[in-house]
């Protein structure tokens, strides 16, 4: 299958509001391709790269050759230049990738350019997200929607069930939870007020409510005496945290698999700033971090994904010491709630999930069978454009223009805020976006929709002044999000729930 067709898909259904036309392109699309091709094209019409780190970024793609005239890349070509560009380390490795950018990039015809550019920096906007491209799967095969999503949180990804699609259910049906394959995370959905949320995840009936911790969530999977450790975009990063593999050797199991956080703390036990743990979960050394652990997937060679929460906390007392297990209430009454939420806070954490007893670990999804609160309200938003800075912020890039996704794959510009940087986030972010630099005016920088910002905000207010017609009261900046994708930013649909 030539790239061409991809490109031309990708340009079908960024073209149309529709989801039934989205799902036809993409599954006409998927039942072309061979079974080599598969896996790449399921990848590509996502808007992802098959590999997860290519040493690429928009620097890196800046400067392209002319383009060709006329389309003759394969997706297998494409894939293949990846994984070289990928393997690329050591002395001399700048320029090998230099050399073999220019090299994909003259054989792309000006469309395809501007596809593998956009692939390469994240910001595919088609509107096909996974879960389209799922069902789009689930067309071409003729299988089950929910066989195809259910295989999918089970393997990992989509892209890794692709052909057992077209295999037909049995062999979807065939995909169980695994220890050492990583499965995607349970979400949580999120309620303004404690009220709110035991109302949504229990209706009365009595939920766990758990402290919620500002760490890097954790999924830990042991077998025997070897230990796996990954992110909650599933990258391994077991070399990075050995005091967390030593937690798991020193459990009284052979084999589990287990979610949590990963949490730097001070001496007096309180959390030390999200930046210092996420700056130790990228390096070996640092300061250290502790384990927290709030559920167990499976245990001993039992499969708990399917047992109620009940079962599953139960299973994690026996297995976790407390001093490794996040801080938990079970009740019903809303004032004890809101006590443990207030506990929560004045030690210094974030807030709190409710959690109903009686719900499935739903892996990959977010519904009402989670619900965390917390008393400032925050959005992960991405950052469309920057403007330089006056006055004591000349030379820095300042002001942030934000946006929320939108269902065609967009964003919508909900406002600006400079509130809340510090000098050394200054000059990152001057440094940041102008390496994701698509065009600028006289003080204005535009960028690749794709660095996802946290936004602290007391309220949303109705406004003419921008599309989405909404804007966030008293935003400011809590972080940079380098954990999480453009993808995964909240929809302007979130933000509008939070009008009066």
């Amino acid at each position: 299958m030539l790239l061409a067709d991809v490109v031309t898909t990708s340009g079908t259904v960024a073209a149309t509001r529709s989801r039934k036309a989205k799902v036809a392109a993409i599954a006409a699309l998927l039942a072309d391709a061979s079974p080599d091709e598969l896996e790449t094209v399921t990848a590509y019409v996502g808007g992802a790269l098959r590999q997860r780190r290519t040493g690429l970024g928009w620097r890196g793609v800046g400067s392209l050759p002319s383009p060709a005239d006329a389309p003759t890349l394969t997706v297998t070509e494409v894939h293949e230049a990846f994984e070289q560009i990928a393997a690329l380390s050591g002395a001399g490795s700048q320029g090998a990738r230099a050399s073999a950018v220019a090299d994909l990039f003259g054989r792309a015809t000006a469309a395809e350019q501007e596809w593998l550019r956009a692939v390469v920096t994240g910001a595919v906007r088609q509107g096909a997200l996974d879960s389209l491209v799922q069902e789009g799967l689930a067309v071409a095969a003729e299988v089950p929607l929910a066989a195809v999503r259910r295989a999918a949180m089970l393997a990992g990804s989509t892209v890794a069930v692709a052909a057992a699609a077209f295999s037909g259910e049995d062999a979807l049906d065939s995909f169980s939870l695994e220890v050492g394959r990583p499965v995607l995370p349970m979400l949580a959905s999120s309620a303004p007020d404690i009220e709110a949320a035991l109302v949504k995840a229990g209706a009365g009936a009595e939920v766990a409510v758990d402290v919620k911790l500002d760490g890097i969530r954790i999924q830990v999977h042991r077998s025997g005496d070897s230990v796996l450790v990954v992110t909650r975009s599933l990258e391994d990063i077991t070399a990075r945290l050995p005091e967390v593999v030593e937690v798991a050797l020193a459990l009284p199991a052979t084999s589990f698999v287990l979610d949590g956080e990963a949490l730097a703390l001070d001496d007096a036990g309180r959390p030390r700033p999200f930046q210092e743990t996420a700056s130790r979960t990228a390096m070996a050394e640092g300061v250290r971090v502790t384990p927290y652990f709030f559920d167990v997937l499976a245990l001993d060679g039992q499969d708990l994904l399917d047992s109620p929460a009940s079962s599953r906390a139960a299973a994690l007392e026996r297995l976790v010491p407390a001093d490794h297990r996040v801080p938990r209430l079970v009740t019903a009454d809303p004032a004890a709630a809101r006590a443990f939420l207030d506990e929560t806070l004045g030690s210094g954490h974030e807030g709190v999930v409710v959690k109903a007893l009686d719900a499935p670990y739903d892996a990959g999804r977010r519904g009402s069978s989670w619900v965390k609160v917390k008393p400032v309200h925050t959005l992960d938003l991405v950052v469309l454009a920057v403007e330089w800075g006056s006055g004591r912020r000349e030379g820095w890039l300042s002001n942030i223009h934000l946006g929320a996704r939108n269902s065609e794959g967009g964003f919508v510009m909900l406002g600006k805020t400079f509130k809340g940087m510090t000098d050394e986030m200054l000059a990152w972010q001057t440094e940041r976006f102008q390496e994701l630099e698509t065009s600028r005016s006289s003080y204005v920088v535009h960028v690749e929709p794709i660095q996802v910002v946290e936004i602290a905000f007391d309220g949303v207010q109705r406004s003419t002044r921008y599309p989405g017609g909404v804007a966030l009261r008293f935003a400011r900046v809590v972080r940079y999000r380098d954990d999480k994708t453009a993808a995964e930013a909240d929809t302007i649909e979130t933000v509008q729930s939070f009008l009066g």
